[in-house]
């Protein structure tokens, strides 16, 4: 029988023992059906201590979970061994429950050759199992072991069992502790209620982000991020095998761009050059301003266009000052168009530029 061994402990339960008398026959009497208490008045937290079918039943399919069978030693040495330091020798073994009319039974003890002749010489009289019970209704609740003892009601007996059993619930509770510390990626040092409470926000969000899922009765985590492991799978997929159809690749989007850059940037400067020219034709620009015009229009032509709309045309850079007439006087003293527009840049006297003007022959 493949059975797995469970030492769990549930503190809301007790642990009692009782005496059943004994042969060394196969089969002992664990439990007597229905209400019962101990010899010695016990239970005291409850008014007894209760077992019947359907109880029955749910302890012997835990009981048949197990991976050993079940010791009966010598007057709970089992439980003392860690107090007395002597050693707990067996005096039986069993893994077979069944429930009957009148109780609980072990119907396949194997006695070992010295507890046979103990019982039969009439040394042992009595069962006692060990037990786990609800501490709010008396219900038996867990088989742990028995023994053979003609003392059910031993000093200290619920105490140091019950110390057994917390202890493993202890060493249960840390391993369980280092697991979620593990899975919240929090530190060695975490407390039980940091645990408690990082955990609660994961739940929080598991539920916020996927509510349909997360509230459903059959949820299961693993489940769910097996799930997600292979839609991030797909997309991973879909990320490196585009569908060319859909998705330009990035260099080709890049080249796009950048001719298309270069194309506006062509079509700006032809723009900015017919405005530049028009404007110089037109006496709205010196020729001075013509580098600072055409810088303007490269970053904004519409501020460029913007101060040309509303500059007033310099009469002397639009026409001529004899309005295309030969000058009087002595033509070789009158200064031409470009020297008088030179004068006016460098403010400079027409006359004083004419006397420093070399002689022509």
């Amino acid at each position: 029988m493949n059975r797995k061994h469970s030492q769990s402990f549930n503190p809301s339960h007790g642990i009692a023992a009782c005496a059943i008398s004994v042969t060394a026959a196969n089969e002992i009497q664990l439990f007597p059906a229905g209400q019962f208490r101990a010899t010695d008045g016990r239970p005291h937290d409850v008014p007894h201590w209760f077992i019947d079918a359907a109880l029955a039943a749910q302890i012997i399919a835990e009981f048949e979970a197990r991976a050993n069978r079940t010791v009966v030693d010598y007057e709970h040495q089992t439980l003392l061994a860690a107090q007395n330091g002597q050693p707990a020798p067996a005096a039986g073994w069993f893994g077979k429950l069944e429930w009957r009319e009148s109780g609980l039974y072990a119907v396949d003890v194997e006695w070992t050759e010295r507890a046979t002749q103990m019982i039969e010489g009439g040394e042992y009289k009595y069962i006692s199992p060990v037990f786990a019970y609800d501490k709010k209704t008396g219900k038996v609740k867990r088989l742990l072991h028995a023994a053979l003892t003609n003392n059910p009601a031993l000093d200290g007996m619920d105490a140091v069992a019950a110390s057994q059993f917390f202890n493993q619930e202890k060493l249960n509770m840390d391993q369980l502790l280092e697991q979620l510390r593990w899975l919240l990626n929090m530190p060695v040092t975490a407390t039980v209620d940091e645990v408690v409470t990082e955990l609660q926000k994961a739940i929080d969000q598991l539920k916020g982000n996927n509510p349909a899922i997360a509230t459903k009765a059959d949820f299961n985590l693993v489940a769910l991020v097996q799930s997600l492991n292979s839609e991030i799978a797909s997309l991973k997929t879909v990320a490196n095998h585009p569908d060319p159809a859909k998705f330009v690749p990035v260099a080709t989007m890049k080249a796009l761009q950048d001719e298309v850059a270069s194309l506006r940037k062509e079509k700006i400067e032809r723009e900015v050059d017919d405005v530049v020219e028009i404007a110089l034709s037109e006496g709205k620009l010196l020729p001075a301003q013509e580098e600072w015009a055409r810088n303007l229009g490269k970053e904004n032509l519409a501020s460029l266009k913007q101060y040309l709309a509303a500059a007033q045309p310099i009469a002397a850079l639009s026409s001529t000052q004899t309005g295309g007439k030969p000058p009087q006087g002595n033509e070789s003293e009158a200064l031409t168009e470009e020297q008088l527009a030179l004068c006016r840049v460098m403010n400079i006297d027409p006359e004083d530029f004419k006397k420093n003007m070399p002689a022509t022959a």
